[in-house]
């Protein structure tokens, strides 16, 4: 009698040696060759024997069924064909072999199923048909429970998003640490975009450009998307606290997704910008965004004019670069008054840490008291000793407190720490911000206009505009000459 041979893994068996396809293979052959069938074909796949898309064992009973005469099926034990109770094509091969089209062998269950087995022969398969399904569902059981109990100690079930790595601890525990490089990128990505003149293309382009990192579109907005980076981990349409470090603040990330949201709403897409004041310029009259073309080598802006003329000037992109340079030229602060600032913060800053250390003491013993009440109000519901909607409840309650706690610790360790950074740069930038202008790429300028003025608008043969906070400051006081010896 002909024999097909059938040997299945799934992937978290694949490892174990003694259930290795090979190995299924030589049992199989080693029986066959004892009972004198001849070998017609050998199957072997990994797939799940769970679920109900099941390409690969379609495959082989289409080829059972294409036999013409009666052939023996064998497998090394029952779960190799399925884990599931009710899979129809376990039916359709206990069936065939009831009417004697074939024979089904499991060599280590030492099994067979044919029109001659008695009641006995056919309640042991069923038993052993349930014990494979009872173990899938036993396994996936123990899966949630840990899943549940990561989630509740801050611990994310999984691999490590872009930013982070999974690592071996020296004791031999398995944890998540931030990638420092990756992360730096991460950060980058963000603040870019929440600057709301790069698009998600030119983001990844930059990214491309300056860490040689090459995103997809789908893969740069999936970053831009990913709670993962302040603090919270989504499971299941539901938010947990993580304890990892954050890479970004709540504040930045809600930004970015401000942004996201504004870009969806425009009709006009700034994908590949050639123009660096496209976007930026509206027309004083009819507040028309002002249109960019190119003519004979030169740039030209001007208004459509859509709702009635109202001889709008055409402007060469160097004169609003000329305008707009006077502008940054305005902003520039003497670098020995930058200088004393700059060691005036300073001081301030190191005066600040004792502070800083005691509220730092506060937060993280109001993060370990909400942990504990996380804690029993677990062990509350596994005992019973409050309802499932109880518990829902109160998590919820907790766990925002416990988020609010994450993001005030985060903020005082990095936000406050950044503010100085800033404002050094911020004062670097008022002492060369004429020159940064001239010396900068068109994304680059496009991002200093955004970063220092606002509502600019063509006004006839002028370029108005609001000064953004503090650099209003600096030019007013540069204005009136208020810089003095005090």
């Amino acid at each position: 009698m002909k024999a097909i041979l059938i040997a299945r893994v799934s992937t978290e068996e694949q490892k174990e040696a003694g259930n290795s396809l090979p190995a299924q293979i030589a049992r199989l052959e080693r029986y066959c060759q004892m009972k004198g069938f001849r070998v017609l074909q050998s199957f072997s796949f990994d797939e799940s024997a769970y679920t109900d898309q099941r390409g690969d064992f379609d495959r082989i009973i289409e080829f059972i069924n294409e036999q013409k005469e009666k052939v023996v099926v064998c497998c090394d034990k029952v779960d190799r064909l399925s884990r599931n109770l009710f899979d129809k094509r376990i039916s359709l091969l206990y069936e065939k072999a009831l009417k004697d089209d074939i024979e089904l062998h499991f060599v280590s269950d030492g099994q067979i199923v044919n029109s001659q087995i008695s009641a006995v022969e056919k309640f042991n398969f069923g038993i052993s048909l349930g014990l494979a399904k009872y173990y899938s569902d036993a396994i996936s059981d123990n899966i949630k429970r840990a899943n549940e109990q990561k989630l509740r100690k801050g611990e994310l079930p999984g691999r490590a998003p872009y930013g982070y790595k999974n690592i071996i601890t020296p004791d031999g525990k398995k944890d998540i640490v931030v990638s420092e490089y990756e992360a730096l990128i991460v950060k980058k990505t963000y603040e870019l975009y929440a600057t709301a003149t790069y698009s998600i293309e030119a983001v990844r382009q930059k990214i491309k450009d300056d860490y040689g990192v090459a995103w997809s579109q789908g893969i740069a907005d999936f970053i831009l998307r990913l709670h993962f980076y302040y603090g919270v981990m989504k499971r299941n349409d539901k938010l947990y606290p993580h304890r990892y470090p954050p890479i970004i603040t709540k504040d930045l990330y809600d930004k970015v997704q401000q942004v996201k949201a504004n870009f969806n709403k425009k009709p006009v897409k700034l994908t590949g910008m050639t123009y660096i004041y496209r976007g930026l310029l509206r027309c004083a009259q009819c507040d028309l965004a002002i249109t960019a073309e190119k003519h004979k080598g030169f740039v030209y802006y001007h208004c459509t004019q859509y709702y009635g003329k109202h001889d709008a000037k055409w402007f060469r992109e160097e004169e609003i670069t000329e305008q707009i340079g006077k502008v940054f030229k305005n902003l520039q602060m003497p670098k020995e008054i930058a200088e004393q600032i700059k060691d005036a913060i300073n001081e301030t800053n190191n005066q600040k840490i004792d502070f800083q250390n005691k509220q730092l003491a506060e937060l993280n013993k109001e993060h370990k008291k909400l942990t504990t009440m996380l804690e029993n109000l677990y062990l509350d519901k596994l005992q019973g000793r409050i309802t499932e909607s109880a518990y829902d409840k109160f998590n919820t309650q907790f766990r925002e407190q416990l988020e609010s706690v994450n993001s005030k610790i985060y903020r005082l360790e990095e936000v406050d720490n950044n503010y100085y950074i800033m404002t050094n740069q911020l004062l670097k930038l008022s002492s060369r911000a004429y020159e940064l202008f001239l010396s900068s790429e068109v994304d680059e300028k496009r991002q200093l206009i955004s970063l220092i003025l606002s509502n600019l608008k063509v006004d006839g043969e002028n370029i108005v505009y609001d000064v953004v906070k503090p650099f209003d400051m600096i030019m007013k006081s540069n204005d009136q000459l208020l810089w003095c010896a005090r």
